[in-house]
């Protein structure tokens, strides 16, 4: 045991030495949240403000300029949107004109609209927009829900009816889920997929300067001359790589309390409240319960291909390709509907990802929840065992 810790306090001093690891495993996973929450919530208010402000270049294609119909759309409120109304009388549709946004929105009011409310009948409003315009599609409903309710009121009152007698049914939901389980269900998978991508990130930069790194120097054959077993030897180089990963996973749930309560980007109290008793001690503790055999497994699996690999580059173009492999399993979080079960809960890396889900909802059973720890320990177990077969043949080692 004394050999083995020797080993990997030595490795870990020549770890923190490298500013491209600690560039991965710290730095990099701080930041990480503060920006993507900062520039999603500033550009998200950007264009909630700019759909809100911009004047909307309106045509109104009527051969009667002057009908109730553009008349009470010329009175609505600048609050409802700023609006500017061009009016079309040869009801051709502007195309090129929508098309190029030089108009938002036309409007075509047939030419029996009047009559049609007159008599009570149905009129059929024509609307044309880019759905590619942001804002659009909301502003006409906004614009046309406020005149139909006038005319509707107006009816009522004609008719002598109460709204109540058009209102056979009145609706009313319960939800049932808690907070917490909606933000569990709903968004749930984007931090997992976080910590697992800077867990497989923060093992990769250590295992390649640990073994190949070392190849490359020619220090590695040197290292194993020295009187400790080999199996030694690679647990503590396999220490620093796990350590490394995990040191990225904390340093994402740094950054992510950082960006939490010093960016302010969320303004809901009741929300922010939910998100606080989510990120408690329990479900940090659970959650790298279930990073740690995770980890292994990542470590187990770069190690012997950092072994064989001769150059840095080499084991760099190698091992590239398979954090897609790991990508892929993670973002099925993000797949509504797909939850962890006594099937989901033997994948790796899935059932990781959706018992973190679980755990920020509150609602993961005791019994999945051991399943899929004793499901990464058996795949971590493998890989270890895999990794100390490549470590141990004499072709792997020498370059």
């Amino acid at each position: 045991m004394k050999a083995i810790i020797t080993i990997c306090l030595k490795e870990l001093k020549e770890t923190l030495r490298d500013r491209r690891t600690m560039l991965a495993m710290i730095i990099i996973p701080i930041l990480v949240f503060p920006l993507i929450l900062g520039l999603t919530s500033m550009i998200s208010h950007s264009f909630d403000e700019k759909s809100k402000n911009d004047t909307f270049q309106i045509a109104l294609i009527t051969k009667d300029p002057g009908n109730d119909f553009a008349v009470r759309f010329l009175q609505l409120s600048d609050s409802l949107g700023p609006k500017k109304v061009f009016f079309y009388t040869n009801e051709v549709i502007p195309d090129s004109l929508i098309m190029s946004d030089s108009i938002q929105l036309a409007i075509v009011i047939p030419a029996d609209f009047e009559s049609a409310q007159n008599t009570m009948q149905t009129a059929e409003i024509q609307l044309f927009y880019k759905e590619t315009n942001l804002g659009a599609r909301q502003r006409a409903q906004t614009y046309l829900g406020v005149i139909e309710a006038q005319y509707k009121a107006e009816r009522l009152m004609q008719l002598e009816l109460p709204v109540e007698k058009l209102t056979p049914l009145a609706m009313t939901y319960h939800n049932l889920s808690s907070p917490k389980e909606m933000i569990g269900k709903y968004v749930g998978g984007f931090l997992p997929y976080l910590f697992i991508i800077f867990g497989f990130i923060g093992c990769l930069y250590p295992a390649i300067d640990l073994f190949t790194g070392e190849k490359e120097r020619k220090t590695l054959e040197t290292l194993l001359t020295a009187p400790v077993e080999r199996w030694k030897m690679l647990i503590g180089k396999m220490l620093v790589v796990v350590f490394s990963g995990l040191l990225a996973a904390i340093s994402a749930m740094i950054g992510l309390y950082i960006a939490i309560e010093h960016m302010n980007f969320i303004s809901d109290v009741a929300l922010m409240d939910t998100i606080y008793s989510i990120l408690n001690l329990k479900f940090i503790l659970l959650l790298f319960l279930l990073l740690i055999p995770l980890t292994i497994f990542f470590a187990g699996v770069m190690i012997p291909i950092t072994v064989h690999a001769n150059s840095f580059k080499e084991a760099q173009s190698i091992l590239t390709p398979i954090n897609f492999l790991v990508i892929l399993p993670a973002m099925v979080g993000f797949i509504p509907g797909i939850e962890l079960s006594y099937a989901t809960a033997f994948i790796p890396i899935v059932n990781v990802v959706l018992a973190s889900k679980e755990l920020m909802a509150e609602t993961l059973s005791p019994i999945l929840l051991i399943i899929t720890f004793l499901t990464m320990v058996i795949f971590a177990g493998i890989a270890v065992l895999f990794s100390y077969k490549r470590f141990g043949r004499e072709k792997s080692i020498i370059n």
